[in-house]
C-alpha cells in the first residue's frame, strides 16, 4: 500500500500459536528473500526482522543470517542496509514490589545483548563500516503478569503503583538505550494490559497512564549521559538472570535536553519505606518545575471513581539537595 514505509516480516514465527511457524533457519531464509523484494520494490521503506527477546539462540540465528550485505538487493548501492530493525518482546511483573519494578532492568541488558549480536553479524559476515547498523524495534513491551490477567480471559490488568514505576523505568531505559532503540511500542493501549481502562460511564486512568503522560510530553529531545550513585536493591529479581548480569540500583534515572532547551530529569525511586536525598549536578539554580507520580504505598490501585494515583505538580529552587520519596516517579524540568 502507498505510504505505508514500516514493513515487519513476520511477527513471532518461533511461536507455537503461529499458523505460519517455523524454524530460525527456515525463517531467516524466507524472510531474507522478501526483504530484497520489497527493498527492489521500495528502497525507502523500513523492514523489521522477526526477533524474540533479544538474547535466545532465535535472535543470534536470524541476525547472522539476515545482517548481511548485499548490493544486488539494493539496487547496487554499496551505503544501505537491507534490514533496519530488529524486533523483541519483553514483559516484565512480579508478585514483589521492588522486584517488579526493577524488572525492566532486563529489557535494558537485552538490548545491549541484541545489539552485540547484531555487531556480531556484520563482523562476521563482513559488513562494511559504511552501512548503517541496524537498530531494535522494542514493538511488545508493557508489565503483564498472565497468572493475574490470563490472556484468554482478556488480560485485562489492574495495575499497581508498583507497577507505575516499573513503566517508569522501562521509560528510562528507553531513553538512556536511545541510540539503539529505534521504535519502541507498549502493548496495549486500551483495556487490554492497558493504561486506559473503559467502562460503562467513561474511562479509568490507570496508574501506569502518569508516566507515560509525563514522558510523552516532556522526554523528548536528546538523551543525556548520566552518572548515578545510589543503593542497590539486592533481592531477588525476576527473571532471576538480572542478578548476574546488569545493577539494581535503587533510583533509577534517565534525562532529556529538548530543542527548546529544557532539561528533563526522571528519576524513579523504587524504595518501599525509604526517601533518598540526593546531591543533584548540573541543575540550574532557579525555578525547576517538579511532576511526581507517587501513593500512599506501592499496592494502591485507582478505579472508577477513585483516582489514587495521579500527577502531582510543584516546583523547587534547584538549591541544595532534593529528597526523591519512597515509591515515586519524579520529574525535573528546568530551563538550560
Amino acid at each position: 500500500p502507498p505510504q505505508v514505509k514500516y514493513w515487519a516480516l513476520g511477527n513471532e514465527i518461533w511461536g507455537p500459536w503461529q499458523v505460519a511457524q517455523l524454524s530460525a533457519p527456515a525463517y531467516s531464509a524466507l524472510a531474507y528473500q522478501y526483504a530484497k523484494a520489497l527493498k527492489l520494490l521500495d528502497p525507502s521503506i523500513t523492514l523489521i526482522l522477526c526477533g524474540e527477546t533479544g538474547y535466545s539462540s532465535w535472535d543470534h540465528t536470524v541476525l547472522t543470517s539476515c545482517v548481511k550485505h548485499d548490493v544486488h538487493g539494493l539496487g547496487g548501492d554499496p551505503t544501505k542496509r537491507l534490514i533496519d530493525m530488529h524486533s523483541i518482546h519483553v514483559y516484565t511483573a512480579d508478585g514483589d514490589a521492588v522486584a517488579n519494578a526493577v524488572a525492566p532492568r532486563a529489557a535494558e541488558r537485552a538490548i545491549q545483548m541484541a545489539m552485540a549480536l547484531v555487531d556480531l553479524a556484520r563482523i562476521e559476515n563482513g559488513v562494511p563500516a559504511a552501512v548503517p547498523r541496524p537498530t531494535i524495534c522494542f514493538d511488545e513491551w508493557n508489565v503483564w503478569d498472565p497468572v493475574r490477567a490470563p490472556g484468554e480471559q482478556g488480560a485485562e490488568e489492574k495495575y499497581t503503583l508498583s507497577d507505575a514505576l516499573a513503566v517508569g523505568v522501562w521509560l528510562n531505559v528507553f531513553v538512556r538505550q536511545a541510540a539503539s532503540v529505534g521504535m519502541a511500542n507498549i502493548a496495549q493501549s486500551v483495556n487490554v494490559i492497558s493504561p486506559l481502562m473503559t467502562t460503562p460511564t467513561g474511562v479509568v486512568r490507570q496508574t501506569t497512564w502518569w508516566p507515560l503522560l509525563l514522558f510523552s510530553r516532556f522526554m523528548r529531545g536528546h538523551s543525556v549521559a548520566l552518572s548515578v550513585r545510589a543503593p542497590e536493591y539486592l533481592g531477588r529479581t525476576n527473571p532471576a538472570w538480572i542478578r548476574g548480569t546488569i545493577e539494581t540500583p535503587f533510583l533509577d534515572a534517565s534525562a532529556a535536553l529538548g530543542e527548546d532547551g529544557w532539561v528533563t530529569l526522571a528519576v524513579v525511586n523504587v524504595h518501599e519505606e525509604r526517601d533518598f536525598e540526593v546531591e543533584l549536578k548540573g541543575v540550574k539554580e532557579g525555578k525547576v518545575d517538579v511532576y511526581t507520580v507517587t501513593g500512599e504505598s506501592a499496592a494502591v490501585v485507582n478505579t472508577e471513581g477513585e483516582e489514587k494515583v495521579g500527577i502531582k505538580e510543584s516546583s523547587w529552587d534547584g538549591v541544595g539537595k532534593y529528597t526523591f520519596g519512597k515509591s515515586s516517579l519524579t520529574l525535573l524540568r528546568w530551563k538550560a
